[in-house]
């Protein structure tokens, strides 16, 4: 996928990195309203026609676009690292194969060690998101009125101290590490097959690639997803004790009270948020590549 960065310079070092990050970001601004819709329907405000429809009516346009600021940074952060650390293990790896296409188990691993870079680095933009995202859903007095990702992250360390900023982490890196290895692993996989197996062109090959990605990104994923959101919304009861001890808690009553299809509630949505947010980062980092080529870079 991605070529071999050249030696010399600070740039072909962090290039990925910047790359990673700018696609990321613009995939972002176009799937914003997807997210907020999917994250709706997991804190069981009924079906994506139902939440839509609530929203508009109740809290205008602009409610689909609440969180943006904490999704910009969260891919600021997150997918920089994500993308920017995959590339570099890739081609490491490349360089120890002399040369040769990695067989997937070693792309599996090399995005599972990307994921958990990524998260470590995103989880407390990630944080900020789903708390701006969930605030309207709490009784009026449980909200916390963030205006922004920034006011969030400083209010959360004012109120609960910096290593809040990591609540739920451990979901957070876990999540990471399933989703970018099916995002990851199987893009290059599926480039690898579309352009030397089927003979597709650059731009057929992009498209079909970032599609299974996206597919494969979504499937691996949303269990945990959904164990993440729920440990990270979750609000004292009136004892001051808490629905779930931690992740696993969470998961033996999720798995106890709606068998395991619960935890893919939402999927049809997720999946329709996920694919194209992947695609789109793929498409996006492509056209920066070729950009960049022209231009010298």
């Amino acid at each position: 996928m991605g070529e071999k960065p050249k030696s010399g310079g600070v740039w072909p070092t962090v290039k990925p990195f910047v790359n990673g990050g700018a696609s990321g970001m613009l995939a972002t601004c176009v799937i914003q309203p997807i997210d907020m819709i999917k994250v709706r329907i997991q804190l069981g405000q009924g079906s994506a026609v139902d939440v839509t429809k609530t929203m508009l009516k109740n809290e205008g346009f602009g409610a689909f676009y609440k969180g943006l600021s904490a999704g910009l940074l969260r891919q600021a952060t997150y997918t920089t690292a994500r993308l920017g650390s995959f590339r570099i293990l890739t081609n490491k790896a490349i360089e120890a194969n002399e040369g040769k296409p990695l067989p997937l188990y070693q792309k599996a691993l090399c995005g599972l060690t990307a994921g958990a870079i990524g998260a470590c680095f995103g989880s407390p933009a990630d944080l900020a998101l789903i708390r701006m995202q969930a605030d309207a859903t709490l009784p009026l007095a449980q909200r916390r009125h963030y205006t922004n990702a920034f006011h969030a992250l400083s209010r959360i360390v004012a109120d609960e101290g910096v290593l809040a900023l990591w609540k739920g982490a451990g979901p957070t890196v876990v999540r990471a590490m399933a989703l970018n290895m099916g995002m990851l692993a199987s893009y290059d996989q599926s480039v690898e097959f579309c352009r030397d197996n089927l003979g597709m062109s650059e731009a057929a090959t992009v498209v079909g690639a970032s599609s299974v990605s996206g597919f494969f990104a979504a499937a691996c994923s949303l269990p945990f997803d959904y164990v993440k959101t729920q440990i990270q919304k979750m609000q004292p009861d009136a004892e001051g004790k808490l629905p779930y001890s931690g992740s696993f808690d969470c998961a033996m009553k999720t798995l106890k009270a709606g068998g395991p299809f619960k935890f893919y509630t939402g999927f049809p949505v997720y999946c329709v948020r996920i694919a194209p947010h992947v695609m789109m980062t793929w498409i996006f980092l492509n056209q920066i590549q070729k950009a960049e080529k022209k231009l010298g870079l």
